[in-house]
């Protein structure tokens, strides 16, 4: 048969995983850790027996059929295996009712669920995603006939009782713009508030919910005349006739997401608030969302370094192990550093989301979140495709190769930096953030009390000064308004690497007194590869290279 190469081998991804098991140690109540262990360890189990299964079969999609052998319209989805088994899954293990529960780690314990699920889902974290804002944005909005109606099944841990719910915010003419909205509302006759128009791009399409905006009939125009709307896509077992999906999308990655184009003719919604300022009413669960998609990109980077490490371990060239070769292995370590701080900072903003909804924050952190949140999901989107790029490339040209089904991780890894916002979006968003509530300066004071729990000096001057050179950039005295907005990729980047470095520098130190040193050789390497990110905006030169 001549040479064979071993495949990668999947380690535990919660046994296996020390940052996961570090970070838990370090704050989650003992009191409540055994019954967080068991679920994680099954879902590990899981994504061990989901990865083993991919390898043996391959890929399927989503198929639709819109109509049956008789020409009645059904729109009927036929899901993977793994989507009939989300259901299951997520209320056996609580992945969604454990972020509702009231205690301040919270958010914490169902973040940790998502990280080790998330993989093996194929992407039905995406629906638990909308389903988690949408039951954020019911509890905000106090309306309590729609409360006592979805809440019970949204956060059901019963299967068989167990709704998701969507968002159907994007449409052809809007996209980011939301207020460009086609989707009209009007009331028929008996006072029933229906919707009518085109959702280019909606998310769990197969769920029994959904949250859509819609411009009230007569309402003026623009962003502030939309209104947030709660709508049921069932009639029991078959989908509601005034809801028509047009087309699965043919996407670049998330196959097995049945993503849908849909027109709505009449369904039937009611409203969450007032007929007004449906955006506002979004707001509240977009630090939901976008902290589902930093966990979920910070999984994605985690599955690629653990089968990249597992293969560099196995694979022999040049009369060595890869692992044993000095550049591979400076690659690995610096995807491992980079990683390492991107962990950090994902899973801090889970906690801060967790101690804000509980009111046990303090002010500076409340303030922080709004900041950290869209830095957090901006920069880890755009670290996944970099870092999953480059393990792919760990695997020569095996990476490149379909059946190995290592392309998936690059292909799906793109669209955390589109979900939920892109790159610009958040890093306007951000901009916005720093220009009131003196976020910068909350931020600086949470960033000085993790520093104050590292005992760093090196990490402490590093940090301090790059905020510095930042809040210098920022000054509105010497930077016009284009220019900043020009350069606010940079000024995003830098303020998260400085958040991350701070975090890092933390955990190195709470594990160094317990003898690990590996954090602390993190740290190092992160601020190896600088903080600063921040460039000078020529808008000249801008315009030139466009012409």
């Amino acid at each position: 048969m001549g040479f064979l190469q071993d495949a990668p081998q999947l380690a535990h991804p919660h046994r296996n995983d020390r940052l996961l098991t570090a970070l838990l140690d370090r704050i989650f109540p003992s009191k409540r850790r055994a019954a967080l262990d068991a679920d994680l360890d099954a879902l590990g189990d899981y994504a061990q027996m989901a990865f083993e299964r991919s390898a043996r079969s391959a890929r399927q999609k989503p198929v639709l059929t819109q109509w049956d052998a008789w020409g009645r319209r059904v729109d009927r989805i036929e899901l993977t295996r793994a989507w009939t088994e989300g259901p299951q899954l997520t209320t056996r293990h609580a992945i969604l009712a454990a972020g509702h529960e009231q205690h301040e780690h919270a958010r914490l314990e169902e973040f940790a669920r998502v990280y080790v699920y998330h993989i093996a889902s194929e992407f039905y974290t995406c629906p638990l995603a909308m389903t988690d804002g949408a039951a954020t944005a019911l509890k905000t909005s106090g309306n309590k006939a729609l409360i006592e109606r979805a809440l019970p099944h949204l956060l059901s841990r019963d299967a068989s009782q167990f709704w998701l719910s969507g968002q159907w915010m994007t449409e052809n003419a809007g996209g980011s713009d939301v207020g460009n909205t086609e989707t009209v509302a009007a009331q028929d006759a008996a006072g029933q508030w229906r919707l009518y128009g085109r959702k280019w791009f909606s998310s769990a399409v197969v769920g029994e919910a959904a949250l859509a905006l819609a411009r009230p009939e007569g309402a003026g125009s623009g962003t502030a005349a939309l209104a947030l709307f709660y709508v049921e896509t069932m009639n029991g077992a078959e989908r509601k006739p005034e809801l028509i999906i047009d087309r699965l999308k043919d996407k670049l990655g998330t196959h097995e997401l049945p993503t849908a184009e849909i027109h709505l003719d009449g369904l039937p919604a009611w409203p969450l608030g007032e007929l007004a300022h449906g955006v506002r009413q979004v707001a509240p669960m977009l630090n939901v969302t976008r902290t589902w998609n930093a966990i979920c990109a910070v999984a994605s980077m985690a599955r690629a370094i653990a089968l990249a490490r597992d293969y560099a371990a196995r694979r022999q060239a040049f009369g060595r192990r890869l692992i044993e070769q000095p550049l591979h292995a400076q690659t690995l370590a610096d995807m491992q550093a980079e990683f390492e701080g991107a962990f950090a900072l994902a899973f801090e903003v889970a906690y801060l989301l967790g101690r804000v909804e509980q009111k046990v924050a303090t002010l500076q952190e409340t303030a922080s979140l709004r900041l950290l949140t869209p830095l957090a999901k901006l920069w880890t989107g755009k670290m996944a495709v970099s870092l999953c790029s480059e393990a792919l490339e760990c695997f020569g040209g095996a990476g490149y190769i379909e059946d190995t089904g290592l392309p998936q991780l690059l292909r799906d890894a793109q669209v955390y930096a589109i979900w939920e916002g892109t790159t610009n979006v958040l890093s306007l968003d951000s901009l916005r953030a720093l220009a009131g509530n003196n976020s910068l300066a909350a931020l600086r004071k949470v960033i000085a009390g993790w520093l104050g729990e590292a005992h760093n000096a090196q990490a402490s001057f590093a940090i301090h000064a790059a905020l510095d050179a930042a809040a210098t950039h920022m000054d509105p005295q010497k930077t016009e308004r284009n220019a900043l907005e020009a350069g606010a990729r940079g000024i995003a980047t830098t303020l998260v690497r400085c958040a991350a470095a701070a975090l890092l520098a933390r955990q190195a130190a709470w594990s160094s007194s317990r003898g690990d040193e590996r954090p602390a050789a993190a740290l190092r390497r992160f601020l190896g590869h600088g903080l600063l990110r921040l460039s000078d905006i020529h808008g000249e030169d801008t315009r030139l290279l466009l012409e």
